[in-house]
């Protein structure tokens, strides 16, 4: 190919993205220089947080700028290298961006290898997704045996993750999904005691039957309903790992409603809760360590995963607009072009 694609951000949004907010260029492939390597993406990994980058708010990361490529975790082929650590046909984790083609000095790059069995897992159950879904729980929600865990999003790559972990700690493991579909998935295939849809009319009601113990640890990754359902239901010293809020990525104005930011802090205050938010990169140093753990249980069969392919880099916008309504099941992973 003699073209690279980009994905540039056109305008930022309000509200939720359209793709008039998106705009496909077409460049030349750039040519590596010494000390740089050629990168074809094969994989782009799309979540919840590039709606921040959407945005200029000020924020734990800078925005992408008007006419920037979109950020994004990549899987990508060395195409051609000046670099030591790096040979034509490795497999790479990097964050390359919406775009076919990349050069890169080796700063943030993961060397793969030839032939690693599922290229594409280290966007999501051995890369990000996982790694945040293992530090926030074991870390931070500290789970032991016997504990009610409750998960949000259960069936998304960090969720199902999430409650396949407390499993393995010995919890009772309470997910909330958005569909019978997937629901029945986080039972039957993830191993959830119970999943409930957030859509139902009574889903207040249901989670508190389901929760007869309360709840000691709850993984945020929502907010919204879901998280007033849960607040009266946390137990005292309950933990709550924050690491999303993707019910707010697309308001432009606070909830309607009366203000409960003083029933929020009385009961954080009255159960001497833990209310913790963490960014995954901030552990940036400890990955390694992180994904040897998810290996294990992966390669045991007792962390089972799904992606939801999208095919084209045409897709992508489409795909992040739905996967910010819910309307994703398992890891969004758009495929670029072949794996050879």
């Amino acid at each position: 190919m003699d073209k690279n694609r980009r994905v540039v951000l056109a305008s930022r949004p309000e509200g939720a993205p359209s793709e008039d907010n998106f705009s496909i260029e077409e460049l030349g492939v750039p040519e590596p220089a010494r000390g740089e390597v050629l990168l074809r993406t094969v994989f782009l990994s799309l979540d919840p947080y590039m709606r921040g980058r959407m945005s200029d708010a000020k924020s734990y990361a800078e925005p992408v700028p008007l006419g920037g490529v979109m950020v994004g975790g990549t899987v990508s082929r060395v195409l051609v290298s000046h670099l030591d650590d790096f040979e034509e046909g490795d497999w790479v984790l990097g964050y390359c961006g919406w775009q076919d083609y990349a050069i890169s000095d080796g700063e943030g790059l993961v060397n793969l290898g030839k032939n690693p069995s599922h290229p594409s897992y280290a966007l999501g159950v051995l890369g990000m997704p996982g790694i945040t879904a293992y530090y926030g729980l074991l870390e931070i929600g500290q789970p032991k045996a016997g504990d009610t865990l409750v998960v949000a999003a259960a069936t998304g790559p960090v969720g199902s993750t999430v409650g396949q972990i407390g499993k393995i700690q010995g919890c009772r493991v309470v997910g909330i999904a958005g569909g019978a579909e997937k629901c029945r998935y986080a039972v039957e295939e993830l191993g959830f005691d119970i999943c409930l849809n957030h859509r139902a009319e009574e889903f207040p009601e249901q989670l508190e039957e389901a929760c007869p113990d309360g709840v000691d640890v709850y993984f945020e990754n929502v907010g919204g309903d879901v998280f007033d359902a849960v607040l009266p239901l946390l137990n005292d010293f309950a933990r709550v790992p924050v690491c999303g809020l993707v019910a707010h990525y697309n308001a432009t104005s606070l909830p309607e409603g009366p203000d409960r930011l003083s029933l929020l802090m009385r009961e954080i205050l009255t159960k001497r809760l833990k209310i913790q938010g963490f960014i995954i990169f901030d552990q940036y140093e400890r990955f390694g360590d992180f994904i040897i753990g998810l290996s294990h249980w992966v390669g045991e069969g007792r962390i089972k995963y799904r992606e939801d392919l999208v095919e084209g880099l045409e897709k992508a916008p489409r795909a992040l607009m739905g996967l910010l309504q819910g309307e994703n099941f398992g890891k969004v992973v758009v495929r670029l072009g072949t794996d050879d």
